[in-house]
């Protein structure tokens, strides 16, 4: 076997090609006279060979005190070190578990009795009032709720879930099967981004179905329906596509007929909202880092709020994104739920009080047609109807972060 060693590296007397002593080779002469400094130079620091000693590029020995040092005092020592990183890390997990999961039970739980009085409303086209206010759709929500139970604004929850879900999975297949990207990196190029909106495309097309049948499910008032299961979402997508199942009138718009009007406003969603995320959070990044500092950064007041500028720009930016897209892409919203629900022979609840029931009877024949009975019959604020419970969903979702805010604070200032 080769041997590894220098070949400067003769014993004790190893100093190196670079020393100026170094005369290539050693004597014993030498050693006899070196002075004990000398000696205990050469020996308590050995050279420091890539690969020896389980060492790595830019590691070091340790150094003779070091490795003196009784276990008990380096014991001690370590015992005595404050666990400020396991500390913070906990904290820090703690903080962005406990906002994350109060957004997501804001959008998804909270704001749930808005969304299903919004959808009644667009597609009620027998309705006088219009409820662009907040107050006048909070009045007859409560309405609703005292004559049917509480359980009335939150009916077909479940399926909104069922959708998501079916999105994520479909999205997911898509990518791994395909080369179509899920995600667009930092260094995107126009490719790229043809490929993730093809890949958004096909799932709002797999998932087209499903919120046909979820639509059914938020709108159809609670007096006349049955309780439905978990799974009826799935079951009545399946049968829309093959074309059994649950009875339908002839008026049923055919599902390629909503293709085009619901890819085209999942995608202006998307670009909409991600394009709006983006810059809000770059926007909210670019203050906080120009935003002046306290004049001692360990101070427990600035540990807070780097915690909280960790998680919370993220929030604003994201219910930020989803309210610019709700509003601006309003009145295509209306349309396209009017065309999902038309031929369904579904009955909604009376928007204009609340103590009534109303069939859902149009006779559209496609997207430009729904536009144009819309503007003819109703106006151009037909298209808005129920815009007042959208109002109440983002304002609750704000006070929601708020407070949610304000509490970490107060807990992350005691912890």
């Amino acid at each position: 076997m080769t041997s590894r060693r220098p070949d400067s590296f003769e014993g004790l007397g190893y100093r190196g090609r670079e020393d100026p002593s170094f005369s290539g080779g050693y004597s014993g002469r030498s050693f006899n006279n070196s002075s004990g400094s000398d000696l205990q130079h050469w020996v308590t620091t050995p050279p420091d060979i890539p690969g020896s000693r389980n060492l790595h590029f830019g590691d070091r020995t340790p150094q003779f005190e070091m490795a003196s040092a009784p276990p008990e005092a380096a014991e001690e020592a370590q015992s005595a070190a404050p666990p400020s990183g396991n500390t913070e890390n906990s904290l820090n997990r703690f903080a962005g578990f406990g906002i994350g999961l109060a957004s997501l039970f804001t959008e998804n739980v909270l704001a749930h009795p808005c969304i299903v009085f919004r959808r009644q409303c667009q597609v009620n086209y027998h309705a006088r009032c219009y409820h662009l206010s907040p107050l006048t759709a909070i009045s007859v929500m409560y309405n609703v709720t005292k004559t049917q139970g509480p359980k009335a604004l939150w009916k077909g929850m479940g399926s909104t879930f069922v959708v998501q879900g079916v999105t994520l999975g479909t999205e997911g297949i898509i990518s791994e099967c395909t080369p179509l990207p899920r995600e667009l990196s930092h260094k995107w190029n126009p490719k790229q981004v043809v490929g993730h909106l093809v890949l958004k495309g096909f799932t709002y097309v797999v998932a087209m179905p499903f919120y046909s049948a979820s639509l059914i499910e938020t709108v159809q008032s609670e007096i006349i329906r049955d309780n439905p299961g978990i799974l009826d979402c799935v079951k009545e997508g399946i049968g829309r596509v093959v074309g059994m199942g649950v009875p339908h009138s002839k008026r049923l718009l055919p599902l390629w007929n909503l293709l085009f009007p619901t890819v085209l406003h999942g995608l202006l969603h998307y670009v909409i909202s991600s394009t709006v995320q983006r810059l809000v959070l770059y926007l909210l990044r670019r203050q906080n880092s120009g935003s002046p500092k306290h004049s001692s950064p360990d101070s427990q007041a600035d540990a807070v709020q780097s915690m909280l500028d960790a998680y919370f720009p993220e929030l604003m930016a994201s219910f930020a994104a989803s309210l610019c897209a709700d509003v601006l892409l309003f009145p295509l919203e209306t349309v396209l739920h009017r065309l999902h629900i038309q031929g369904t022979r579904t009955i909604i609840d009376n928007t204009d009080l609340g103590f009534e029931v109303l069939p859902i009877n149009t006779q559209y024949e496609g997207m430009r047609d729904c536009i144009n009975a819309i503007r003819r019959e109703e106006g151009t604020m037909g298209f808005y109807k129920g815009f007042g419970s959208i109002v109440v969903q983002y304002s609750l979702h704000a006070a929601v972060l708020q407070i949610t805010k304000m509490i970490y604070s107060m807990l992350l200032r005691n912890a």
